[in-house]
């Protein structure tokens, strides 16, 4: 590509973009300018109604299907560029009705983290579980495991029993 310069469009640029056109970041090609990154070549846009234009065509038109921010990102990138394009869909995705209702968080709130204690001794803190249905085993065919875990070293203990026990055959 042929590095295209117009002198009368580096004076009605702002100061911060200046820089870019002159490094070659901007491209002038047909009364167009195009933002060039390494692998791509998009199209500039400096009006807002331009803007709002690709907003609503990436976004919001019946084509465009209400995808997700990330893809709806990704649709924009692929065919504009404007300073600040991020910041601005991000205030759009926080004001659009539509995206807060489909992406409201669902299920319970999470409440504060709270710090489990270490056990200072063995076994003053113990977890126990039953494995059932295991086929039956050893000489009193046992059917049943109960799991222990003590939080002092996380050591598993295994104990034989059967799936009707009782919690004082248990004890």
């Amino acid at each position: 590509m042929n590095n295209h310069k117009d002198p009368s469009i580096s004076s009605k640029i702002d100061e911060a973009l200046k820089n870019a056109y002159d490094e070659g970041i901007f491209l002038l090609l047909d009364a167009i300018l195009y933002h060039r990154t390494k692998y791509t070549c998009v199209m500039t846009l400096i009006d807002i109604t331009m803007i709002n234009t690709i907003i609503n065509e990436c976004y919001d038109s019946a084509a465009s299907e209400h995808l997700s921010e990330d893809r709806t990102l990704e649709r924009v990138k692929a065919c504009s560029w404007w300073p600040n394009w991020r910041n601005d869909f991000a205030e759009y995705f926080q004001t659009c009705d539509r995206f807060q209702k489909a992406n409201r968080a669902t299920g319970k709130k999470f409440g504060m983290m709270i710090q489990i204690q270490e056990p200072k001794l063995r076994w003053e803190i113990a977890y126990m579980d039953w494995v059932t249905a295991i086929p039956p085993g050893g000489d009193r065919s046992h059917n049943a495991c109960l799991v222990l875990v003590y939080r002092y070293r996380k050591t598993p203990m295994f104990l034989q029993c059967h799936k009707d026990d009782t919690a004082m055959d248990t004890a």
